[in-house]
This record gives C-alpha cells, structure tokens and sequence, in this order.
C-alpha cells in the first residue's frame, strides 16, 4: 500500500525526477513525456465519468486504474518484464478490451464516414481521452526506439484509444443522439465563389 505523508519534496527542484527503481532522469526525458500523456488520458477519463454511470462507468473505472499500473510499469525501467516483483502490464489486459470493444461494436451501424467528436458531451470526452490516449502510445513507440519497453504496454494504449473510439460511437448511439460525421470540404464548398 502507497503512504503519502508529505507531497512536496524539492527534490525535483533541479529539473530531474526520481523513477521506480530509485535512478534520476531530465523531467523533459521520453520516458516521462510517456508517463505525463497516460496521466493526462486518466484525467480525461475522470472528466467523463463525471457523465456515466452502472456497467460503463465501472468499466472506466477500472481502465483508469490500469492507466495508472501502466504509470507504475514505465516508471520501473529494465529488461525483466517478467519479474513478478514489478507491477508489469499483461497479455490478459490487452485481450479484456478487445474483447469489450468487439462486444460494444456489435450493437453500432457500420460506418459511412469518418466521424467528428461531438453529438453528445461525453462523446467529445470520451474522444479527447482517445487522442491523448494515441499520443501517449506515439510517444511510448519514441521510447522503445532507445530503451526496453514492454510490448504490453504499448498493446494496451493501441487497443484503448481504438475501445476510446467505439465507446464514443456507442454513447451517442446509446442516448440516440446521430453521430456527427466529416462532410468533406464542406467549408470550401460554402465559400461563394469569386467572380
């Protein structure tokens, strides 16, 4: 269990923070630009369910929770994925959101268009958690390139912002709210033309 007794501690003062196993890297280092974008999808997530409740807001709670053991996971670098001392993402949590994003696809139309967020508030929630979610995941395929990173956790920010994506759809498809879809070069087509 986590003990927090005093918040501040200067000791990130010098422009350098603490990880997991106690070394001290530059606050503006990839790994924490990782760290910082799953911190931001998790505050997004809060925001929506301010907006859900029952099953989903439950299913949301528990992927604000694993976003923060995915923190706990980049937070630990090295190569032994497989140390059962180390809070490490899994192969089952990635498989848990496939299997609730083809479960929550089945009930939407298929696709006409692309569509744009909006329609409802927390479909445009549900979609800024998604876009912080896959710059997260960019930012994460930036870190691999230099430093051992579990496959898992880069799986599992790829499948989220895909479930992020489905679960907008469902939410206004739920309340019966129609989706808001891209009309390409709508704005230009508006624009008189000059004579």
């Amino acid at each position: 269990m986590v003990r927090l007794t005093r918040i501040y501690t200067r000791a990130g003062d010098n422009g350098k923070t603490s990880l997991g196993d106690g070394s001290r890297v530059p606050k503006q280092s990839h790994r924490i630009d990782a760290i910082g974008a799953v911190e931001e999808a998790n505050a997004a997530l809060g925001i929506a369910r301010m907006h859900t409740s029952g099953p989903f807001d439950m299913m949301l709670s528990r992927i604000q929770n694993e976003l923060f053991d995915l923190g706990a996971d980049l937070c630990t670098p090295g190569e032994d994925f497989a140390s059962p001392d180390k809070l490490r993402m899994v192969p089952d949590q990635v498989a848990r959101l496939e299997r609730e994003i083809d479960a929550m696809n089945e009930d939407l139309p298929a696709l006409r268009s692309f569509v744009l967020p909006g329609g409802t508030r927390l479909n445009a929630e549900l979609h800024v958690a998604r876009t912080v979610c896959r710059r997260a995941e960019r930012l994460l395929v930036a870190v691999a390139r230099h430093e051992a990173i579990p496959v898992e956790a880069i799986q599992y920010l790829n499948r989220l912002s895909d479930a992020l994506f489905v679960w907008s759809r469902w939410v206004n498809h739920a309340l019966g709210v129609s989706e808001v879809l891209w009309d390409p070069n709508a704005a230009a087509s508006a624009v008189p033309k000059s004579e």
